[in-house]
């Protein structure tokens, strides 16, 4: 397939440019924006060559609330183009580039004591104002309800584990979510490379320039240069390595692990006021594999970005004290069976991270670089548009407009799980869509490859990861192509079959 990322294909397309060939983009950075800018600029016929210092989405992309919001808390803080421009995004997603990885999700605002009848009337006016984006985002109803009241029977019907005392009934709203974020840039990234863009992991830049850059194999430690006629810096929370002049406050948003059997009868998410916070929620998000995240908090990170980060034990008790405020049975720390954070790369200003505005900017160095930053996971597509158009106007590439919006990823083609060119278990096609079928063949042709691994993944996924989706080691295949590894348990017990699919052979 023309979109099959693996070791081969990576051999090939680093000689070619260690040899000295030029292309006219070089995207530095593999997360949602730098793969989407990948696609955005190989989609409209242009040379690409795109990099990532370890794996793709290994940085912020992999670490986010698999939400695809629709702008309501920027709406909020009268932000009014932000709220346009994520609901516009969501409505894009939904219903042309990813309808099989994006779909509607169902929340619930406990009416407890906490929440006062004012608080309510203000909370659902503001739901509706979030319906009324969707309306101008032109997202059709049908893939993203209105919101509504339900009694406190309905909310314990829909959520058994909240508490009934003083429970008065709940808020029913909607907004997008992702099955996978990890899923979303693999997708991206393989789509890109079926417009013919070099997608290169563990390649690091060392250094950049307006028109080159300085980089080297991970895997072999040898370095070369990689020349390009315009350079963008998409490294996210890490573009200041690259670029020094540039100014970031990172802020780390924890989420909680919680295992399957933690909240039982958990039929819809939850979103959790924070006291205190007059526009802030803990989001409870229950996953198809059984287990629910619990997140997130917004605090500033101080000192070196860290490659990986890690999340403090007090923003685990934090997020335990919400999630316990509306549930009869308390969760304790040892139910807790992993948490994991991420690093939003806002833009250096004063006030409070989770005052910051989550806009993007485009910033270009004095040779050239041009650095996308800030913005959100919802609204990759545009920034990446916006940071090729900026190249294509700088360094007059010969490209038309973009064509992203209205560009199905790998999957989307056949997406939806009644479609009858696809037999495969609801739980692949929710994944992979329109490949589900491939994935579950392997599995049928090679009794090995249907064993279930924690989670539910098949060995014949690990295979299918190594083959066509670019994973060279076990991480990738525990991390990021699956999320087994959120659980330190599960993948010690799935490495063996990690290993076993990385040497694997036709």
């Amino acid at each position: 397939m023309k979109s099959s990322l693996n070791a081969a294909r990576r051999s090939r397309e680093l000689a070619e440019l260690a040899g000295g060939r030029t292309v006219d983009v070089l995207v530095v950075g593999l997360g949602a924006t730098g793969a989407g800018a990948a696609l955005d600029a190989a989609s409209r016929g242009l040379s690409v060559a795109a990099i990532d210092a370890c794996d793709l989405a290994f940085g912020t992309s992999r670490w986010s609330s698999k939400m695809i919001h629709g702008g309501l808390r920027y709406l909020a803080k009268g932000q009014i183009g932000v709220a346009h421009e994520s609901a516009v995004e969501r409505g894009v997603l939904l219903a042309r580039t990813a309808p099989h990885l994006v779909r509607a999700q169902p929340y619930l605002l406990p009416l407890t004591p906490r929440v006062s009848g004012a608080q309510a009337a203000t909370l659902m006016t503001g739901y509706r104002l979030g319906d009324g984006l969707r309306a101008a985002a032109r997202t059709p109803r049908r893939l993203l309800p209105g919101p509504s009241r339900v009694s406190a029977g309905r909310a314990r019907e829909l959520a058994a584990p909240l508490s009934p005392r003083g429970l008065r009934g709940a808020l029913l709203s909607w907004d997008g979510r992702l099955v996978d974020d990890a899923r979303l840039v693999v997708a991206l990234a393989r789509t890109a490379a079926a417009h013919g863009a070099r997608v290169l992991t563990r390649c690091r830049a060392l250094e950049l320039g307006g028109r080159e850059a300085r980089v080297r194999d991970e895997l072999t430690g040898e370095t070369f240069t990689i020349r390009a006629r315009a350079v963008i810096n998409a490294a996210g929370v890490w573009a200041a390595r690259l670029d020094p002049a540039i100014r970031l406050r990172p802020s780390r948003g924890t989420h909680l692990v919680l295992r399957p059997e933690t909240l039982p009868g958990l039929r819809t998410g939850l979103h959790v006021p924070i006291p205190g916070e007059g526009n802030r929620f803990a989001l409870v998000l229950p996953q198809a594999d059984g287990r629910v995240y619990v997140g997130l908090t917004d605090e500033p990170v101080e000192g070196p970005v860290p490659d990986v980060p890690e999340a403090p034990e007090e923003d685990v008790r934090f997020l335990l004290g919400v999630l316990n405020s509306v549930l009869e049975t308390e969760v304790r720390r040892e139910e807790v069976a992993g948490a994991f954070a991420g690093l939003r790369p806002l833009l250096a200003a004063e006030g409070r991270t989770a005052d910051l505005s989550r806009r993007h900017a485009l910033l270009t160095s004095s040779d050239g670089v041009i650095t996308v930053v800030g913005g959100k996971l919802t609204t990759y597509r545009r920034m990446a548009e916006d940071a090729v158009d900026l190249a294509v106007r700088t360094r007059r590439l010969g490209a038309g407009a973009s064509r992203t919006a209205r560009l199905p990823l790998v999957g989307a083609v056949h997406a939806g799980l009644a479609h009858p060119g696809v037999t495969a278990p609801a739980r692949l096609l929710e994944r992979y869509g329109g490949e589900a079928g491939a994935v579950h063949e392997l599995a049928e042709r090679d009794p090995a490859l249907a064993e279930r691994l924690p989670t539910g993944v098949t060995m014949a996924e690990l295979l299918w990861a190594v083959r066509h989706e670019g994973a060279l080691d076990a991480g990738d295949l525990l991390d990021r192509r699956t999320r087994i590894g959120l659980v330190a348990e599960d993948r010690r017990a799935a490495l063996p079959a990690a290993q076993a699919a990385l040497d694997y052979r036709e």
